[in-house]
């Protein structure tokens, strides 16, 4: 019940759009932070690599 009332936290503070998001709006602000924030724990529990560039490809 703790975690569920977390997440409900977390997802409401998320549910208030940023600049970037209020300008294309979104239909169900609430889902969008449920997966914003889903995504988010996903990788910081399993971080992809970083990718390697060769020299030649940073310019």
């Amino acid at each position: 019940m703790a975690r569920e009332q977390d997440d409900d936290e977390r997802t409401a503070g998320r549910a208030e759009l940023l600049p970037e998001e209020q300008a294309v709006e979104s239909d169900d602000p609430e889902a969008q932070a449920r997966e914003v924030l889903r995504d988010s724990d996903r990788r910081s529990e399993d971080p992809e690599p970083a990718m390697r560039r060769r020299p030649e490809e940073t310019t």
